[in-house]
Protein backbone atom coordinates (compact mmCIF):
# COMPACT_ATOMS: atom_id res chain seq x y z
CA UNK A 1 0.00 0.00 0.00
CA UNK A 2 1.32 3.53 -0.95
CA UNK A 3 2.45 5.52 2.11
CA UNK A 4 0.25 8.51 2.59
CA UNK A 5 1.49 12.09 3.20
CA UNK A 6 -0.11 15.53 3.91
CA UNK A 7 1.05 18.76 2.14
CA UNK A 8 0.10 21.88 4.24
CA UNK A 9 -0.05 24.72 1.43
CA UNK A 10 -0.30 22.30 -1.32
CA UNK A 11 -2.37 24.47 -3.42
CA UNK A 12 0.80 27.43 -3.42
CA UNK A 13 3.38 27.55 -6.08
CA UNK A 14 5.95 25.28 -4.34
CA UNK A 15 3.43 22.93 -2.82
CA UNK A 16 1.44 22.27 -6.01
CA UNK A 17 4.93 21.34 -7.91
CA UNK A 18 5.60 19.31 -5.22
CA UNK A 19 2.02 17.68 -5.23
CA UNK A 20 2.80 16.29 -8.90
CA UNK A 21 6.50 14.92 -7.51
CA UNK A 22 4.66 13.25 -4.99
CA UNK A 23 1.63 11.54 -6.66
CA UNK A 24 4.31 10.92 -9.95
CA UNK A 25 6.40 9.13 -7.34
CA UNK A 26 3.34 6.82 -5.53
CA UNK A 27 3.07 8.95 -2.49
CA UNK A 28 -0.94 9.22 -1.75
CA UNK A 29 -1.55 13.10 -1.20
CA UNK A 30 -3.82 14.86 0.89
CA UNK A 31 -3.51 18.82 1.18
CA UNK A 32 -4.79 21.22 3.44
CA UNK A 33 -5.19 25.06 2.18
CA UNK A 34 -6.56 27.75 3.17
CA UNK A 35 -6.57 28.89 -0.48
CA UNK A 36 -5.80 32.35 0.97
CA UNK A 37 -2.99 32.71 -1.89
CA UNK A 38 -3.76 29.97 -3.99
CA UNK A 39 -6.47 28.33 -6.29
CA UNK A 40 -8.15 25.06 -6.11
CA UNK A 41 -7.90 25.18 -10.16
CA UNK A 42 -3.78 24.28 -9.31
CA UNK A 43 -5.17 20.95 -7.60
CA UNK A 44 -7.33 19.96 -10.38
CA UNK A 45 -3.92 20.45 -12.43
CA UNK A 46 -2.07 18.65 -10.32
CA UNK A 47 -4.05 16.03 -10.45
CA UNK A 48 -4.19 16.40 -14.39
CA UNK A 49 -0.48 16.30 -14.59
CA UNK A 50 -0.03 13.76 -12.26
CA UNK A 51 -2.82 10.93 -13.70
CA UNK A 52 -3.84 10.52 -10.31
CA UNK A 53 -6.26 12.07 -7.26
CA UNK A 54 -5.43 13.93 -4.18
CA UNK A 55 -7.64 14.51 -1.30
CA UNK A 56 -8.41 18.13 -0.48
CA UNK A 57 -9.46 19.52 2.82
CA UNK A 58 -10.00 23.49 2.63
CA UNK A 59 -8.62 25.16 6.02
CA UNK A 60 -6.38 26.73 7.69
CA UNK A 61 -3.34 24.86 9.67
CA UNK A 62 -4.63 27.39 12.65
CA UNK A 63 -7.63 25.63 13.01
CA UNK A 64 -7.01 22.04 14.96
CA UNK A 65 -10.13 20.77 13.79
CA UNK A 66 -9.52 21.44 10.24
CA UNK A 67 -6.13 19.26 10.66
CA UNK A 68 -7.64 16.87 12.05
CA UNK A 69 -9.84 16.50 9.08
CA UNK A 70 -6.78 16.35 6.98
CA UNK A 71 -5.52 13.71 8.99
CA UNK A 72 -8.53 11.73 8.46
CA UNK A 73 -9.33 8.17 7.83
CA UNK A 74 -5.64 6.05 8.19
CA UNK A 75 -3.35 9.64 8.94
CA UNK A 76 -0.61 9.63 6.93
CA UNK A 77 2.93 8.70 8.08
CA UNK A 78 5.02 12.22 6.42
CA UNK A 79 3.90 15.84 6.63
CA UNK A 80 5.65 18.38 4.35
CA UNK A 81 4.88 22.14 5.66
CA UNK A 82 4.54 24.76 3.39
CA UNK A 83 1.89 26.88 4.55
CA UNK A 84 2.58 30.11 6.09
CA UNK A 85 2.53 34.21 5.12
CA UNK A 86 5.75 34.73 2.72
CA UNK A 87 6.20 38.20 1.54
CA UNK A 88 8.99 40.09 3.05
CA UNK A 89 7.70 43.83 2.52
CA UNK A 90 4.61 42.32 4.31
CA UNK A 91 6.19 40.87 7.02
CA UNK A 92 7.21 44.36 7.78
CA UNK A 93 3.86 45.82 7.53
CA UNK A 94 2.24 43.02 9.51
CA UNK A 95 5.12 41.45 11.96
CA UNK A 96 2.59 39.75 14.04
CA UNK A 97 0.25 38.58 11.45
CA UNK A 98 3.52 36.51 10.23
CA UNK A 99 3.95 35.19 13.73
CA UNK A 100 0.64 34.12 14.12
CA UNK A 101 0.48 32.18 10.84
CA UNK A 102 4.01 30.75 10.40
CA UNK A 103 4.88 29.78 13.80
CA UNK A 104 1.45 29.49 15.86
CA UNK A 105 0.69 28.00 12.41
CA UNK A 106 3.06 25.04 12.90
CA UNK A 107 2.54 24.79 16.43
CA UNK A 108 -1.24 23.72 15.68
CA UNK A 109 0.30 21.56 12.99
CA UNK A 110 2.48 19.45 15.80
CA UNK A 111 0.04 19.37 18.31
CA UNK A 112 -1.68 17.26 15.66
CA UNK A 113 0.31 15.59 14.70
CA UNK A 114 1.60 14.38 18.05
CA UNK A 115 -2.18 13.12 18.78
CA UNK A 116 -1.61 11.04 15.78
CA UNK A 117 1.70 9.90 16.41
CA UNK A 118 3.47 10.99 12.94
CA UNK A 119 6.67 12.56 14.13
CA UNK A 120 8.21 13.11 10.28
CA UNK A 121 8.23 16.12 9.20
CA UNK A 122 9.75 18.27 6.27
CA UNK A 123 9.59 21.72 7.17
CA UNK A 124 9.58 24.47 4.36
CA UNK A 125 12.37 27.19 6.22
CA UNK A 126 13.94 29.80 3.70
CA UNK A 127 17.69 31.20 3.22
CA UNK A 128 16.18 34.70 4.77
CA UNK A 129 17.33 32.98 7.62
CA UNK A 130 20.88 34.28 7.03
CA UNK A 131 19.77 37.52 6.60
CA UNK A 132 22.21 40.05 5.15
CA UNK A 133 25.66 37.87 5.55
CA UNK A 134 27.93 41.08 4.41
CA UNK A 135 30.09 41.45 1.87
CA UNK A 136 32.60 38.10 1.11
CA UNK A 137 30.54 35.96 2.96
CA UNK A 138 28.57 33.60 -0.02
CA UNK A 139 28.45 31.01 -0.65
CA UNK A 140 26.15 29.99 2.19
CA UNK A 141 26.58 27.23 4.28
CA UNK A 142 24.12 25.57 6.77
CA UNK A 143 26.65 26.95 9.31
CA UNK A 144 26.74 30.17 8.80
CA UNK A 145 25.69 33.08 10.69
CA UNK A 146 21.49 32.77 11.34
CA UNK A 147 20.89 36.76 11.24
CA UNK A 148 17.55 37.14 9.64
CA UNK A 149 16.98 41.39 8.82
CA UNK A 150 13.03 40.92 8.40
CA UNK A 151 9.83 39.35 10.29
CA UNK A 152 9.49 36.83 7.52
CA UNK A 153 12.66 35.70 8.06
CA UNK A 154 12.37 36.18 12.20
CA UNK A 155 9.53 33.41 12.06
CA UNK A 156 11.28 31.00 9.73
CA UNK A 157 14.23 30.84 12.39
CA UNK A 158 11.73 30.63 15.07
CA UNK A 159 10.72 27.47 13.82
CA UNK A 160 13.73 25.76 13.02
CA UNK A 161 14.72 26.76 16.45
CA UNK A 162 11.41 25.50 18.01
CA UNK A 163 11.69 22.25 15.89
CA UNK A 164 15.25 21.52 17.23
CA UNK A 165 13.85 22.29 20.61
CA UNK A 166 11.73 19.40 20.01
CA UNK A 167 13.20 16.98 18.52
CA UNK A 168 16.13 17.10 21.42
CA UNK A 169 13.16 16.76 23.86
CA UNK A 170 10.97 13.81 22.39
CA UNK A 171 12.64 10.95 20.93
CA UNK A 172 11.27 9.58 17.21
CA UNK A 173 11.15 12.88 15.41
CA UNK A 174 12.75 13.53 12.38
CA UNK A 175 12.77 16.64 10.83
CA UNK A 176 14.63 17.95 7.83
CA UNK A 177 14.30 22.13 7.63
CA UNK A 178 15.05 22.98 3.76
CA UNK A 179 16.65 26.17 3.31
CA UNK A 180 15.98 27.17 -0.30
CA UNK A 181 16.81 30.07 -1.71
CA UNK A 182 14.49 31.94 -4.58
CA UNK A 183 12.43 29.45 -6.27
CA UNK A 184 11.03 30.12 -9.39
CA UNK A 185 10.15 29.27 -12.64
CA UNK A 186 6.92 26.41 -13.31
CA UNK A 187 6.37 23.27 -14.41
CA UNK A 188 7.60 22.51 -17.90
CA UNK A 189 3.75 21.65 -19.23
CA UNK A 190 2.97 25.17 -18.43
CA UNK A 191 -0.03 23.89 -16.75
CA UNK A 192 0.92 25.40 -13.54
CA UNK A 193 3.14 28.00 -12.38
CA UNK A 194 3.50 31.07 -9.99
CA UNK A 195 0.09 33.08 -9.45
CA UNK A 196 0.21 35.13 -6.82
CA UNK A 197 -2.64 37.55 -5.44
CA UNK A 198 -2.49 41.37 -6.11
CA UNK A 199 0.36 42.75 -7.02
CA UNK A 200 3.79 40.47 -7.28
CA UNK A 201 5.96 40.91 -4.17
CA UNK A 202 8.70 38.43 -6.17
CA UNK A 203 10.47 39.63 -9.36
CA UNK A 204 10.58 36.97 -11.99
CA UNK A 205 6.43 36.63 -11.45
CA UNK A 206 6.18 40.52 -11.64
CA UNK A 207 8.86 40.45 -14.17
CA UNK A 208 6.69 37.62 -16.43
CA UNK A 209 3.18 39.91 -15.86
CA UNK A 210 4.70 42.84 -17.53
CA UNK A 211 6.18 40.77 -20.44
CA UNK A 212 2.72 39.75 -20.72
CA UNK A 213 1.12 43.20 -20.64
CA UNK A 214 -0.72 42.51 -17.19
CA UNK A 215 1.10 44.82 -15.77
CA UNK A 216 2.78 47.85 -17.43
CA UNK A 217 6.43 48.16 -15.65
CA UNK A 218 8.48 46.26 -13.42
CA UNK A 219 9.32 48.54 -9.83
CA UNK A 220 13.58 47.73 -9.12
CA UNK A 221 13.77 48.24 -5.88
CA UNK A 222 17.79 49.40 -5.05
CA UNK A 223 19.90 50.33 -7.95
CA UNK A 224 22.93 51.05 -5.63
CA UNK A 225 24.03 47.94 -3.99
CA UNK A 226 27.85 47.12 -4.02
CA UNK A 227 27.39 44.35 -6.35
CA UNK A 228 28.78 44.56 -10.21
CA UNK A 229 25.64 46.22 -11.39
CA UNK A 230 24.41 47.68 -8.96
CA UNK A 231 21.37 45.64 -8.12
CA UNK A 232 20.88 42.88 -5.81
CA UNK A 233 22.18 39.11 -5.87
CA UNK A 234 19.85 36.27 -5.54
CA UNK A 235 20.33 32.59 -6.03
CA UNK A 236 17.27 31.51 -8.67
CA UNK A 237 16.08 27.92 -8.29
CA UNK A 238 13.97 25.96 -10.77
CA UNK A 239 10.41 25.18 -8.71
CA UNK A 240 10.68 21.46 -9.52
CA UNK A 241 14.40 21.71 -8.53
CA UNK A 242 12.58 22.35 -5.07
CA UNK A 243 9.93 20.34 -5.45
CA UNK A 244 12.28 17.06 -5.92
CA UNK A 245 14.34 18.18 -3.11
CA UNK A 246 11.02 17.88 -0.96
CA UNK A 247 11.22 14.23 -2.19
CA UNK A 248 14.73 13.52 -1.33
CA UNK A 249 13.58 15.15 2.21
CA UNK A 250 11.26 12.92 2.36
CA UNK A 251 13.09 9.82 1.71
CA UNK A 252 16.15 10.81 4.02
CA UNK A 253 13.59 10.98 6.57
CA UNK A 254 13.47 7.25 8.20
CA UNK A 255 17.90 7.59 8.20
CA UNK A 256 17.99 10.12 10.79
CA UNK A 257 17.22 11.05 14.25
CA UNK A 258 15.98 14.33 15.39
CA UNK A 259 16.45 17.46 13.35
CA UNK A 260 18.70 18.73 10.33
CA UNK A 261 19.00 21.82 7.95
CA UNK A 262 19.67 21.92 4.04
CA UNK A 263 20.23 24.40 1.57
CA UNK A 264 18.85 23.93 -1.62
CA UNK A 265 20.15 26.27 -4.05
CA UNK A 266 22.09 26.14 -6.87
CA UNK A 267 25.46 27.96 -5.59
CA UNK A 268 25.42 30.59 -8.47
CA UNK A 269 24.20 34.15 -7.39
CA UNK A 270 22.47 36.57 -10.07
CA UNK A 271 21.81 39.91 -10.23
CA UNK A 272 18.65 41.67 -10.70
CA UNK A 273 19.71 43.12 -14.40
CA UNK A 274 20.70 40.00 -15.28
CA UNK A 275 17.32 38.09 -14.34
CA UNK A 276 15.53 40.96 -16.57
CA UNK A 277 18.06 40.24 -19.45
CA UNK A 278 17.12 36.45 -19.27
CA UNK A 279 13.43 36.82 -19.11
CA UNK A 280 13.91 39.35 -22.82
CA UNK A 281 15.56 35.97 -24.41
CA UNK A 282 12.59 33.87 -23.11
CA UNK A 283 10.08 35.86 -23.85
CA UNK A 284 11.15 38.13 -26.90
CA UNK A 285 9.95 41.24 -25.09
CA UNK A 286 10.80 44.45 -23.22
CA UNK A 287 10.42 44.74 -19.90
CA UNK A 288 9.99 48.82 -18.89
CA UNK A 289 11.46 49.27 -15.42
CA UNK A 290 10.94 51.97 -12.45
CA UNK A 291 14.10 52.68 -10.54
CA UNK A 292 13.43 52.75 -7.07
CA UNK A 293 15.46 53.03 -3.37
CA UNK A 294 16.06 49.73 -1.56
CA UNK A 295 12.73 48.32 0.01
CA UNK A 296 13.14 47.42 3.85
CA UNK A 297 14.81 44.12 4.66
CA UNK A 298 16.35 42.91 1.47
CA UNK A 299 20.11 42.08 1.42
CA UNK A 300 22.67 42.58 -0.45
CA UNK A 301 23.98 39.25 -2.11
CA UNK A 302 22.15 35.73 -0.63
CA UNK A 303 23.50 32.59 -2.37
CA UNK A 304 23.79 29.32 -1.40
CA UNK A 305 26.50 26.39 -1.09
CA UNK A 306 24.63 23.18 -1.75
CA UNK A 307 26.60 20.86 -1.08
CA UNK A 308 25.61 19.20 2.51
CA UNK A 309 21.89 18.19 0.64
CA UNK A 310 23.97 16.81 -2.60
CA UNK A 311 26.02 14.68 -0.05
CA UNK A 312 22.91 13.47 1.98
CA UNK A 313 20.06 13.98 0.33
CA UNK A 314 21.60 12.92 -3.40
CA UNK A 315 20.09 16.20 -4.54
CA UNK A 316 21.56 18.95 -6.97
CA UNK A 317 19.47 22.00 -8.85
CA UNK A 318 19.58 20.03 -12.47
CA UNK A 319 18.09 23.39 -14.19
CA UNK A 320 19.52 27.03 -14.71
CA UNK A 321 18.17 30.88 -15.39
CA UNK A 322 17.55 30.24 -18.73
CA UNK A 323 15.46 27.13 -17.93
CA UNK A 324 13.62 28.92 -15.39
CA UNK A 325 12.46 31.84 -17.41
CA UNK A 326 11.64 29.88 -20.45
CA UNK A 327 8.73 27.77 -18.53
CA UNK A 328 8.15 30.82 -16.54
CA UNK A 329 7.02 32.30 -19.52
CA UNK A 330 5.67 29.28 -21.04
CA UNK A 331 3.54 29.30 -17.73
CA UNK A 332 2.61 32.96 -18.27
CA UNK A 333 2.14 33.39 -21.78
CA UNK A 334 -0.93 30.40 -21.53
CA UNK A 335 -1.96 32.03 -18.90
CA UNK A 336 -1.82 35.69 -18.75
CA UNK A 337 -4.45 35.94 -15.60
CA UNK A 338 -2.98 32.59 -14.02
CA UNK A 339 -5.28 30.16 -13.12
CA UNK A 340 -8.01 32.70 -13.60
CA UNK A 341 -7.20 32.51 -17.35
Amino acid sequence: MAERVLVTGGAGFIGSHTCVELLGAGWDVTVIDDLSNSSPEALRRVEELAGRRLRFVEGDVLDEAALERAFGDGGCEAVIHFAAKKAVGESCADPLGYYRTNVAGTISLLRTMRRHDVRRLVFSSSATVYGDPGPGACPLAENAPLRPSNPYGHTKLCVERMLRDLAASEEGWRILSLRYFNPAGAHPSGRIGEDPRGLPENLLPGAMQVAVGRLPQLRVFGTDYPTRDGTAIRDYLHVVDVATGHLRALDHLPAIEGCAEYNLGTGRGVTVFEVLEAVRRASDQEIPTVLEGRRQGDATEVWADPALAGRDLDWTAERGLDDICVDAWRWQSANPEGFGS
